[in-house]
């Protein structure tokens, strides 16, 4: 997340699940409309919405 000029790791999700809460927390309101807006959402390591043990 960045915030005030800082970037700020709020945790690993394993699943969307985990994704909208962590922006929940950060206080964004209907995050499930922003995770396929590549202004909102950086997908690292693999495609959007793809999870899987590493």
């Amino acid at each position: 997340m960045h915030s005030g000029g800082r970037e700020e790791i709020l945790g690993t999700a394993y699943s969307d699940h985990d994704l909208v809460v962590f922006l929940e927390g950060a206080g964004i309101q209907d995050p499930d409309s922003i995770l396929d807006d590549d202004q909102w959402i950086e997908w690292r390591g693999g495609h959007a919405h793809q999870w899987c043990a590493a």
